[in-house]
């Protein structure tokens, strides 16, 4: 039997229900709650078949997190993946991005949230990842995390060389011998590798990447950006060169 899962709130359990993004138990509501969020999760979860129960604060307390579930909480299974190759289909000129190493599941989800506005296609993990962390990323994403196609590599290498193969440049944040993002050509079909704050992005793999990209600063400035900070900028570029071709 696959590990129950909780999501928390009605941004996060409505994501979910409304992408099919994983197998659902149960919704529990909490019975006090009667507002039009109530009224379409209900109507979402009786149109997937999932049972919707009406239950006391102490119940929601069990399963919950934190406070901010707003009455409303899922019980649910693990979030459905697909192939590599899936991530591609009715993609033009793909933009599929890959965390890897980010250690926090706020930053991860938050991450999400960015690459997911800003249109990309895809998001590709490694098998041990903060999607475990189902209510705290779906959260931080905003049920950005539900809502995004999802693919699993065993590793950062595998992914770029099965892309490459498909005709993919393959992109990393590395201010290391790398051009702004603003002199990039951006809109070609793109891997991006986003590493996390205190591992980043492997000296080997950037070595081979075809693309190494920089963020500019306003200032003299020694710190590199948080990974919240520097995805939301390099989606939000990559979005904005596209719309503009």
């Amino acid at each position: 039997m696959s590990e129950q899962l909780v999501l928390e709130g009605f941004i996060s359990v409505a994501a979910a229900l409304e992408t099919q993004s994983r197998p659902f138990h149960a919704v529990y509501i909490r019975e006090d709650k009667r507002d039009a969020d109530t009224l379409k999760i209900t109507r979402l979860a009786t149109a997937s078949g999932v049972p919707v129960e009406r239950v006391g604060t102490t119940v929601i307390a069990e399963y919950a997190s934190g406070t901010s579930h707003g009455g409303i909480i899922a019980l649910t299974g693990e979030r459905q993946t697909l192939t590599l190759d899936a991530l591609l289909v009715n993609a033009e000129r793909p933009f599929i991005v890959m965390l890897d190493g980010v250690e926090d599941p706020f930053n991860f989800g938050q991450a999400v949230r960015a690459f997911y506005a800003a249109g990309a296609h895809g998001l590709v993990v490694r098998p041990r990842n903060w999607m475990s962390a189902a209510s705290i990323v779906a959260r931080a994403s905003a049920g950005a995390s539900e809502r995004i196609r999802v693919a699993v590599a065993d590793t950062a290498e595998a992914a770029a060389a099965f892309y490459r193969e498909r005709g993919l440049t393959i992109a990393v944040a590395d201010a290391q011998r790398a051009i702004s993002i603003y002199e990039a050509d951006l809109t070609v079909p793109l891997f991006l590798l986003v590493g996390g704050e205190k591992r980043g992005i492997t000296r080997s793999f950037a070595d081979k990447a075809d693309l190494r990209l920089k963020i500019p600063y306003g200032r003299a400035f020694d710190h590199d950006l948080g990974t919240t900070a520097a995805s939301a900028a390099l989606a939000f570029e990559i979005m904005r060169q596209r719309q503009a071709t």
